[in-house]
């Protein structure tokens, strides 16, 4: 019930409006800052590496094990990877582009600096997503979803004859 009330109603699609333009505000201004500002990502990975130790350690062990051996090695991809990443959701939300991309992105990042032993405004970031995603559609109806899925739809109905939908239907 309160899927499809997240999905199809249109007093849903102006409440997740304004928590998408929110959000899409939030990332894209985190995301310019660090764009342009400088960003080194190193203190932060060696930082999560070090909540690992300890009585009641922040960080599990297999997320420090994979940022010791792959994220710290290869931090100059991450300095790039985080800011861009950061920008390009935040843009996607708040113009409503491939609005549930952009939330499940937003949602790995969360998720990414919540193991990394990082609370502030991630858990209530990745609730927020979490609606989006779920309401689909509806999030990014008052946005460029409105036009960008009816293309991306036709695009992939043309080759309906190519890739039957349908199994029982045989393939001439």
């Amino acid at each position: 019930m309160f899927n499809s009330w997240l999905r199809e109603n249109k007093v849903a699609m102006w409440l997740l409006t304004v928590v998408r333009v929110y959000l899409g505000y939030e990332w894209m201004t985190h995301g310019l800052e660090k764009l342009t500002g400088g960003f080194d990502a190193g203190g932060f990975i060696s930082g999560a590496i070090a909540k690992t130790g300890g009585d009641h350690p922040a960080v599990q062990g297999w997320w420090g094990s994979f940022l010791e051996a792959f994220a710290l090695p290869n931090v100059g991809l991450f300095n790039v990877l985080i800011p861009l990443g950061e920008f390009l959701v935040g843009v996607g939300l708040l113009l409503g582009t491939l609005t549930t991309l952009a939330a499940l992105m937003a949602m790995v990042m969360n998720f990414s600096f919540l193991f990394s032993g990082t609370v502030s405004t991630n858990a209530i970031y990745l609730l927020f997503e979490i609606f989006l995603v779920v309401a689909g559609a509806n999030a990014g109806r008052i946005g460029f979803d409105r036009w960008v899925l009816r293309f991306l739809r036709g695009l992939f109905r043309k080759n309906k004859d190519t890739f039957p939908v349908d199994p029982s239907r045989k393939i001439a």
